[in-house]
């Protein structure tokens, strides 16, 4: 799962992304071509950038609710796993085409997709004020421990 500096990265340049010719370039070194259901251009059609890392070359992020998919085989198809994992997902609820989309529609879309990646990094920042918690409790249970 992606770090907050990732996903802070990832919200700032996906702006581009509701172009789906500049998704579908992201997967220059994508592993599945012809004759599989995730193609780049099946993958791009289904709001997904490719983002590999170094251990996972098939790693995919949706530019709109970044979520984050690895693991893909070659019969996985994109648009249905992004439903599966990502129902309400603004993206996929998109009935016109980026380049028909009206000022104001563009701008509720863009308060969507800050609203996702806040909510990201809050869940983030709260699990690992919960980890701190967690640990400086086995910290003093230690301690009051020791002094019995």
């Amino acid at each position: 799962m992606a770090s907050i500096d990732v996903l802070k990265a990832r919200f700032y340049s996906y702006d581009k992304m509701y172009s789906q010719d500049l998704r579908e370039q992201s997967f220059v070194e994508w592993p599945f071509r012809e004759e599989c259901e995730c193609t780049p251009a099946k993958m791009a059609k289904a709001g997904f950038v490719h983002c590999p890392s170094e251990n996972e070359p098939d790693v995919a992020c949706c530019f709109f609710c970044l979520l984050e998919l690895e693991g893909w085989e070659p019969d996985d198809s994109p648009w249905s796993e992004h439903i599966k994992r990502s129902p309400n997902c603004g993206f996929l609820s998109m009935r016109k085409d980026f380049t028909e989309l009206t000022v104001a529609e563009f701008h509720h879309l863009e308060k969507e997709r800050l609203k996702i990646y806040i909510r990201k990094v809050c869940h983030k920042k709260m699990a690992y004020l919960r980890d701190e918690i967690d640990q400086k409790l086995k910290d003093l249970n230690s301690m009051l421990n020791s002094i019995h």
